[in-house]
């Protein structure tokens, strides 16, 4: 099975889900699996003013880490993370997220915290606005 942590390798998410279908495990553990796409927006969060491109930087070693906690939440199954940096432009891919795992109540709560989680902690982004 692949690596479950990726960078910059444009995951193609259906495939990724198929790959960890495959894991006999998988029909034991799952009932859900959540889905987290990040994208460029073309406006800035804070004043709304029209960004042309961002420059990303992503701290692996603390995604690592931040999945790796993620993984062992009760009821949480697997964690794939695939983080972009670089500059890149409205509409680009910059973060995914996939959670599997057994029950709704456990695995909607481990998405939103790790994706809080690896945006606060493991991802910096400066906007060149026009």
């Amino acid at each position: 099975m692949a690596p479950f942590f990726r960078r910059m390798s444009e995951m193609d998410i259906s495939a990724t889900i198929a790959e960890m279908k495959k894991d006999p495990a998988f029909a034991e553990n799952v009932g859900m699996v959540l889905v987290h796409n990040g994208t460029v927006r073309g406006w800035s969060r804070g004043d709304r003013a029209t960004v042309t491109k961002i420059e990303v930087a992503a701290d692996l070693e603390k995604i690592e880490q931040i999945r790796q906690e993620t993984e062992q939440l009760e009821g949480i199954y697997k964690v794939v993370i695939e983080a972009h940096g670089g500059i890149k432009e409205p509409g680009d891919d910059l973060l995914f997220l996939i959670v599997a795992g057994d029950i709704r109540e456990n695995v909607k709560p481990a998405l939103a915290t790790l994706l809080d989680r690896v945006k606060s902690e493991a991802i910096t982004k400066k906007e060149i606005k026009a």
